[in-house]
């Protein structure tokens, strides 16, 4: 079997490495050596029992691996790489009700279902709202910052237009975006001890969202109004939702929706203001193109994975059933087959056929087209209001197993 020439108990999910750097020089040596191989893990360190893993690093490969679900299974071990050692198997399960961690035919009918509230029509018609939430969202930053040295560009600024974003799109109260804010953080950060946040936290702050949203549906139910809660659940029993499943698709929302664009937005500030002539360049030009390069640099989500159905074989290497197969999006948005000079920061790269939304198949982001529009409001925004921005400082890094998150951002207005 070909192996990498890494350290000896190197691990791409390790989340003391992802808080101190997204391992591109191991990534690239992996693509050039040994595109797939096994990475050995003391027994059961992932919370699943077993003794490792498949490392997947090539767009190629990880995009095979995505649109092959009858090979590769999202349900039997979920989506999630690596959970606390502690894990019990019946806190993986439940998590088998997020359409992340479903499998057709049952992750088609639910994703039918919840598209209705991501059509084109569906997004364009936040886009006047967001705007002005974008630019209040800058301007009180700015504001705040009055008299200060420098200010946090995470919790003042990326942070909120995709919090504001879901509370729109699903009919919550704005006021209450913090307790959604609160309870995606503790389902997310478990692994960082900063948050002292215990897979049991993590689980209680799930039921918390799964209970929020029942409730929600249930007051849709009796009085609908023009949001996507009354148009997924009015009707139940007609190719609409349960109410726990919504409960359900509401901590996707507040995971997949809002961390991952809020971690893009953090990352993407920091690359402009280390590669100041693409903030010169976005000033002058706000070209469309710039949100997908940002998302394929930040590449917020590190990893997921995904289980062997069968035995099978992937880039040369024979894979057993039951195996788990690691997708690593932050090496395949780094493959130079796919990207000239990928370890450049673009905002002008086209074509940009990254995975930062998943590689495509049953999984691929239902969100894109909202996120992509929150990216470009808020630097829309900032260039207009903070456009002399310059770091305060190195970012501070989220402890996390498979997200590439960043806690703290100081910025100089």
């Amino acid at each position: 079997m070909r192996c990498p020439h890494l350290p000896e108990g190197f691990d791409f999910t390790d989340p003391d490495l992802l808080q101190d750097r997204v391992p591109y020089p191991e990534f690239a040596e992996a693509r050039q050596t040994a595109p797939v191989f096994w990475c050995p893990q003391p027994h059961g360190l992932a919370g699943f029992g077993d003794d490792g893993y498949w490392v997947v690093t090539r767009h190629a490969d990880v995009k095979y691996v995505s649109t092959h679900p009858e090979l590769f299974s999202s349900t039997t071990n979920t989506a999630v790489i690596r959970f606390n050692q502690n894990i019990t198997r019946e806190q993986i399960e439940v998590q088998r009700l997020i359409m992340l961690n479903m499998d057709p035919p049952e992750h088609t009918r639910v994703r039918q279902i919840v598209q209705r509230g991501f059509t084109p029509r569906a997004v364009r018609s936040l886009e006047a709202t967001l705007r002005d939430r974008a630019r209040r969202i800058v301007d009180t930053a700015l504001a705040a910052s009055k008299g200060s040295d420098s200010f946090d560009f995470v919790t003042n600024i990326a942070v909120e237009l995709p919090l504001q974003a879901i509370a729109e799109l699903i009919g919550v109260p704005q006021q209450d975006r913090a307790k959604i804010f609160d309870w995606s953080n503790k389902m997310a950060a478990y692994d960082d001890p900063e948050y002292a946040i215990t897979e049991e936290i993590g689980a209680e702050a799930a039921m918390e969202i799964v209970s929020y949203a029942m409730n929600l549906a249930a007051a849709r139910k009796e009085c609908p109004a023009k949001d996507i809660v009354s148009t997924l659940v009015a009707a139940e029993g007609e190719g609409n939702l349960l109410a726990d499943e919504f409960g359900f698709f509401v901590i996707l929302l507040a995971v997949a929706g809002n961390e991952t664009t809020r971690n893009a937005i953090s990352h993407g500030m920091h690359a402009f203001l280390t590669h100041p002539d693409q903030w010169e360049l976005y000033k002058r030009e706000r070209p469309d193109t710039a949100a997908e390069e940002i998302v394929r640099w930040a590449t917020p989500v590190v990893s997921f994975q995904r289980t062997a159905t069968q035995d099978t074989e992937l880039g040369g290497q024979k894979i057993k059933a039951g195996d788990r197969v690691g997708l690593f999006y932050s090496s395949a948005n780094n493959d130079p087959e796919l990207f000239d000079e990928p370890e450049r920061f673009d905002i002008l790269r086209d074509p940009n056929p990254h995975l930062g939304f998943g590689g495509g198949g049953p999984h691929f982001c239902l969100g894109k087209s909202l996120a992509v529009l929150e990216i470009n409001l808020i630097f829309n925004a900032i260039a207009d209001a903070l456009p002399n921005l310059t770091l305060a400082g190195d970012p501070r890094r989220l402890r996390s197993a498979w997200l590439n998150g960043i806690k703290e951002l100081q910025v100089t207005p």
